[in-house]
C-alpha cells in the first residue's frame, strides 16, 4: 500500500546537494558559484578555503556534502569528481524599515539564496 518509489532524476554518475536559505544575495553567491563551476573538487575546495568572502564557508560545506553524497549514496570515486553544475536561485526576502529624516522610512531588503551543486564522476584518462 505504499506509494511507488520516485525514479532518480540525475544520471548514475552524478550526485547533488542543495543548500537552502543562505543569508546572502544571489548576485554575491553567484560569484562563488562561478568560481567553482567546472573544476575538479579538490581544486574547488582549495579555492573556497582561501576565498575571502564570508559565504564561502557555507558554499564549501555544501560542496563537501555533495562529495559525501556521491561517495556514500552512489558509490562514486571521489578522485574523479568534478563540479559539473553550480547554480543559484532566489529564496525569500526579509523586508525591514529604517527611520529616515523628517518622519520618513527607508526600506531595507535582506535577501536569501538557494545554492545547488551537482558533482559528476568523469573517467580519468590513465
Amino acid at each position: 500500500m505504499s506509494k511507488q518509489a520516485k525514479p532518480r532524476a540525475l544520471p548514475e554518475n552524478e550526485a547533488k546537494c542543495v543548500a537552502r536559505m543562505l543569508r546572502v544575495s544571489p548576485q554575491k553567491l553567484n560569484l562563488l558559484a562561478q568560481l567553482i563551476r567546472g573544476k575538479k573538487v579538490e581544486t574547488a575546495l582549495a579555492d573556497l578555503e582561501f576565498s575571502r568572502k564570508r559565504i564561502s564557508v557555507e558554499v564549501k560545506k555544501a560542496l563537501e556534502s555533495a562529495i559525501a553524497n556521491a561517495e556514500n549514496n552512489h558509490e562514486l570515486d571521489v578522485d574523479d569528481l568534478i563540479v559539473s553544475e553550480a547554480y543559484v536561485g532566489k529564496a525569500m526576502v526579509m523586508k525591514r524599515f529604517s527611520p529616515r529624516a523628517r518622519g520618513r522610512a527607508g526600506r531595507i531588503e535582506k535577501p536569501f539564496s538557494n545554492l545547488t551543486i551537482i558533482v559528476r564522476e568523469v573517467q580519468s584518462a590513465a
